[in-house]
C-alpha cells in the first residue's frame, strides 16, 4: 500500500466505508457478526476464521531496555547529546505510551547517557506514570506555564544546554522551533539517524508479530473473496471485511476498488458495484500487538479475460524477480529495478508509465516507515529489514493488477511473510 495511513481524511474515509458497509449488509448477518450467536448466518467462507488474539505475544520490557541502549550508542556515534521524542509511534516504540499529539507537549528526552525524563501537562501525570515502560521521571508543566521551557531546563541539568539536540523528525515544526528557541546556543539536528537506526531493524518478536498479521489480513481477503456476489457495492464488500476481521480479534480495514478504478493505484471514491470478469483490488491491512500488516490482492469474480491474466501473470513475476533480488549489502534501489526490469521488458514501460509507483516501502509500527525501494536509494539492505514488495501494472480507463507482500530481509536473501498468489485463479494459493 503506497498511501499514507496515518493521514487523518484517509482514515476517516476508511472507517466511514466500514461503518457503511456493515449497515448495508442483511440484518442476520450484522447480527452474526456482533451477537456470534449465529454461524448459519454468516457467510461460510468466514465460519472457518478463528480469534487470533491470543496468539499475540507483546514487546517486552526487556527488549525496550535494549532499544533505548541501542539509541544511545547510535547518540554517540553520530555526536548527539540527547534525542527528543512526541507524541506518535516512536513514543510508543521506546517507552510504551500511546499518545495522542495535541497542541499540548508531552514526549521524553533520551539523554546519552542515564535514564530517560518524561515532560509532560502536570494534568496528564497520573496517565503519564500508567502507560511509560521504562523510567518514572516525569516533570510536569502547569497550563499557564512554557512546556519549551521546561524541556530546556531538563537538558540544562544534564548539561547540554550547548550541545547537540537530536529532533524526532515526526515533532511538528511549531514544537521543534519551540525547544530551539528555548535552547539558543544549542545545536538542534534530525534524530533521525538514531531512531531510524533502531526501528528501520525488526527483532525476532516484531517480525512474529507482523507475520501474525500479515497472515490474518490474507485469511480475511480470501474469506470475503468467496463470499463476493455480483452487483455487491464497495460499502457492501466493506461490511464483509469489518465482519471478517471481528472474527479474528483484530483490529483492520481495507480500501477497495472494483473494474476501471483499479487502474488508479489508490482508487476512487467515486460509487462502485461488482460485475463479473473486472478485477477487484484489496488493499490494507490490520494490527498485532501494535505491528501492521499491509497486503494487496487482485482477484477476479468469475473468468479473467485474458488481458487481466496475462497482466498479472507480469506483475507476479516482478514481485518475485523483487524477492529474488533482496539480500543483505544490496542497494535498496537495485530491487526496484528488479521488478521494474520485468514489467518494462513485458511492454509496460519504460519507467514509470505503467508501473507508476516504487516498488515498496518500509513498515512496522507505521505502516510507512524506513527505508523505500525506489531508484536512486543506495542505502543497503539488513536482515531484519522489512518492506512491500508491491508492483503494479494500471492501463488507464480499463483496469489495474497489484500485488502486495511483506518481504523481509533475511541472513542469506530474502523472503515474504505471506504465501504469494498462484494466479488470478487462485490469487490466495
Amino acid at each position: 500500500m503506497q498511501h499514507d495511513h496515518s493521514n487523518p481524511a484517509r482514515r476517516n474515509f476508511l472507517r466511514t466505508t466500514l461503518i457503511a458497509g456493515a449497515a448495508a449488509l442483511p440484518l442476520q448477518l450484522a447480527s452474526a457478526q456482533t451477537a456470534g450467536t449465529s454461524e448459519d448466518a454468516l457467510p461460510a467462507s468466514m465460519r472457518g476464521l478463528k480469534s487470533v488474539a491470543a496468539q499475540v505475544v507483546p514487546i517486552g520490557n526487556d527488549e525496550r531496555i535494549a532499544r533505548v541502549a541501542k539509541a544511545q550508542r547510535l547518540m554517540a556515534e553520530h555526536g548527539i547529546d540527547a534525542v527528543f521524542i512526541g507524541a506518535g509511534s516512536s513514543l510508543t516504540y521506546f517507552t510504551g505510551m500511546h499518545w495522542w499529539d495535541s497542541e499540548r507537549l508531552t514526549g521524553v528526552i533520551l539523554p546519552r547517557k542515564g535514564e530517560p525524563v518524561y515532560v509532560t501537562p502536570e494534568f496528564e501525570r497520573v496517565r503519564t506514570l500508567e502507560q511509560i515502560k521504562l523510567g518514572n521521571d516525569v516533570r510536569g508543566w502547569q497550563e499557564d506555564e512554557d512546556p519549551y521551557a521546561l524541556v530546556a531546563k531538563v537538558l540544562r541539568d544534564m548539561g547540554h544546554a550547548t550541545g547537540t539536540l537530536g529532533m524526532e523528525e515526526a515533532v511538528p515544526y511549531f514544537r521543534a522551533k519551540g525547544i530551539a528557541d528555548a535552547l539558543p546556543q544549542a545545536k538542534v539536528v534530525p534524530a533521525w539517524p538514531v531512531v531510524s537506526g533502531c526501528r528501520r531493524v525488526k527483532s525476532a518478536a516484531e517480525l512474529a508479530l507482523m507475520k501474525l498479521a500479515n497472515e490474518t489480513t490474507l485469511a480475511v481477503y480470501e474469506a470475503v473473496w468467496k463470499a463476493l456476489q455480483p452487483g455487491m457495492t464497495e460499502q457492501d464488500i466493506g461490511g464483509l471485511l469489518a465482519m471478517a476481521y471481528a472474527r479474528t480479534g483484530l483490529k483492520g480495514d481495507a480500501s477497495v476498488n472494483v473494474g476501471k478504478y483499479t487502474a488508479s493505484p489508490h482508487g476512487s471514491d467515486k460509487p462502485q458495484h461488482l460485475v463479473e470478469g473486472t478485477p477487484i483490488i484489496f488493499d490494507g491491512g490490520c494490527r498485532a500487538g501494535g505491528y501492521t500488516s499491509d497486503i494487496t490482492r487482485t482477484v477476479v469474480l468469475g473468468q479473467p479475460d485474458d488481458e487481466i491474466r496475462k497482466v498479472f501473470d507480469i506483475v507476479l513475476k516482478a514481485q518475485t524477480a523483487a524477492l529474488h533480488a533482496a539480500r543483505p549489502g544490496v542497494a535498496m534501489g537495485e530491487v526496484d529495478a528488479a521488478a521494474r526490469k520485468v514489467i518494462s521488458d513485458a511492454g509496460y514501460g519504460p519507467d514509470y508509465r505503467y508501473f507508476s509507483h516504487r516498488l515498496g516501502h518500509g513498515i512496522g509500527i507505521d505502516m510507512h516507515e524506513w527505508d523505500y525501494l525506489v531508484r536512486g536509494n543506495k542505502h543497503l539492505l539488513e536482515p531484519g529489514m522489512t518492506f512491500s514488495d508491491e508492483p503494479g501494472i494500471y492501463i488507464p480507463d480499463r483496469f489495474g493488477v497489484r500485488l502486495e507482500d511483506i518481504l523481509y530481509v533475511t541472513e542469506d536473501g530474502a523472503a515474504l511473510m505471506t504465501p504469494q498468489s498462484r494466479s488470478i485463479d487462485q490469487p490466495f494459493g
